[in-house]
């Protein structure tokens, strides 16, 4: 198990409003927030964005898991009213396994962001 993630990102504001909207529907909520940073979980802090003009995404993908096919449904339409950018909308994924069901964006700085729910 990971203790946390932390990536950069350019603007605080902007990052943090898109995780606000994208993680709530799955039950996270922030836990702090500072002048360059914000952090995100469900009973901890486990995601952290930093402000930064160091940014460079491209190098994975961060997934996130939801309790339900609606909470997915409910991330990505919140994500994507926020600003994000769909890559692949919710549905099926039999690549990732019978039973699968995910969705996965580019958050504003472009880090490829999924969430999903195995049945």
């Amino acid at each position: 198990m990971l203790n946390y993630v932390q990536i950069n990102v350019l603007e605080l504001d902007r990052s943090a409003g898109f995780y606000d909207a994208m993680l709530a529907p799955l039950g996270w909520r922030r836990h702090s927030e500072g002048s360059a940073s914000a952090c995100w979980g469900l009973q901890k802090p486990a995601f952290y964005v930093v402000e930064s003009d160091a940014v460079r995404p491209g190098w994975g993908m961060i997934s996130f898991p939801g309790n339900s096919i609606p909470a997915v449904r409910a991330a990505y339409e919140a994500a994507i009213s926020a600003g994000g950018e769909s890559v692949s909308e919710p549905g099926a994924s039999p690549s990732m396994g019978s039973g699968n069901y995910a969705c996965q964006l580019r958050d504003p700085d472009g880090y490829v962001v999924e969430v999903s729910v195995s049945n």
